[in-house]
This record gives structure tokens, sequence and C-alpha cells, in this order.
């Protein structure tokens, strides 16, 4: 079993490396013709936001997946 302190690290770093990669995802999105003119801040600001939102989420998924998987040896 982690510690409290082993846990908060895997799910600093989980996030973290999650984050990462949608980052990158997301550059790969052409949103040139969303964004207004002027409005080049905003948009990167959004776009940030949106990679943290979806980097999180992806990473509560995989890190309650493993714990899921964790706690199958008490259904025996």
């Amino acid at each position: 079993m982690f510690s409290i302190g082993q846990l908060a690290i895997v799910s600093m770093i989980s996030h973290l490396i999650f984050i990462f990669i949608t980052w990158k995802v997301v550059q790969t999105i052409n949103v040139d013709p969303l964004i207004q003119k002027g409005r080049i801040t905003e948009a990167r600001i959004l776009l940030l936001f949106i990679t943290i939102v979806i980097g999180s989420g992806v990473s509560r998924f995989f890190l309650e997946f493993l714990q899921w998987s964790r706690d199958l040896i008490f259904l025996f």
C-alpha cells in the first residue's frame, strides 16, 4: 500500500504528465479561425485552461482505475 506521501507524489506526477500530453495534443488543433484579432492572449489562456481540465480529468480517471485494480483483491 502507498503511504499518503507516496500517493500524493504519484498523483502530482500523473497530473503533470497527462497535462503535458494534453498540451501537446491541443497544440495540434488549428484554432486560428476561431480567434478574433487582438484576442490572442485570451485564446492562449483559454487553451491552457482547457488543457488543465482535460489533463486533470484523464489523470483522475487513471488514478481511480489504478486504485480500483488494487482494490480487486478484496473481492475474494
